[in-house]
């Protein structure tokens, strides 16, 4: 399968990766995200691990960069077809909603909705029927889930994102394309620190990425417009 991944870096993005990357001459994986410090060291990785991997790292700002040289990539790289689609980039602010000032909401609307929204509105293109965009959705935007102090923009961006799933998964219906979100809950992070100062996750990052990763190329057989929870614990 041609895989594009973002906020590959770090985190569960960078596990799942780590995870696609070990399966030898199935998968092509790009792997997006702003550093490219970050995406070096993990194509060293997955390629120390696995040397029959293929792994493009790519610095791209889903935001603000120019999507058709990341068009002309995909023509060149992967034969002008993705399968897989997994939008996991995303930041986190943590600050008391008294607090927030109006930059805050835009920041994580830009960063865990907006830059979604380009995402596939410029890659669904490229996308066959059977194939299946997966979104990073969280458990702090799950409705009925215990909600938090301090991450009311970060929680409502995410939620924007569960409803763009399910309204994706009628709009490509004829197209073939599944569309779901993974609301997943804690997994031992830097975001999850940030989020919970002190607090230990029984689930560290390998195994949710590896989660995401066999959720991405099988999920799309059983579930197409599903927000699922992902989440033993709370938070």
């Amino acid at each position: 399968m041609n895989i594009i991944i973002t906020g590959a870096s770090s985190g569960i993005g960078f596990e799942a990766v780590i995870e696609l990357a070990a399966s030898a001459g199935k998968h092509k994986i790009m792997a997006l995200a702003r550093s490219q410090e970050k995406l070096q060291k993990l194509a060293e990785i997955a390629l120390g691990l696995n040397p029959e991997a293929e792994i493009y790292p790519v610095k791209f700002d889903i935001i603000y960069d120019d999507y058709s040289a990341l068009q002309q990539f995909i023509n060149t790289h992967f034969e002008g077809r993705v399968d897989v689609l997994i939008n996991n980039a995303g930041v986190l602010i943590n600050k008391p909603f008294t607090e927030l000032a109006g930059d805050d909401f835009v920041e994580m609307i830009q960063s865990n909705y907006l830059g979604h929204v380009r995402a596939i509105q410029s890659l669904h293109g490229f996308m066959p029927a059977g194939s299946h965009i997966v979104n990073i959705g969280s458990m702090g935007a799950y409705q009925g889930s215990a909600k938090f102090t301090g991450l009311s923009a970060y929680s409502a961006s995410k939620a924007a994102l569960h409803t763009l799933t399910e309204c994706l998964a009628q709009e490509f219906n004829e197209l073939g394309i599944k569309v779901n979100c993974l609301a997943l809950g804690s997994a031992q992070t830097e975001m999850l620190e940030k989020a919970f100062p002190g607090y230990e996750s029984p689930v560290m990052a390998f195994e949710m990425g590896k989660y995401v990763a066999d959720f991405a190329l099988t999920g799309h057989k059983f579930f197409n417009g599903k927000i699922l929870p992902v989440a033993g614990v709370t938070p």
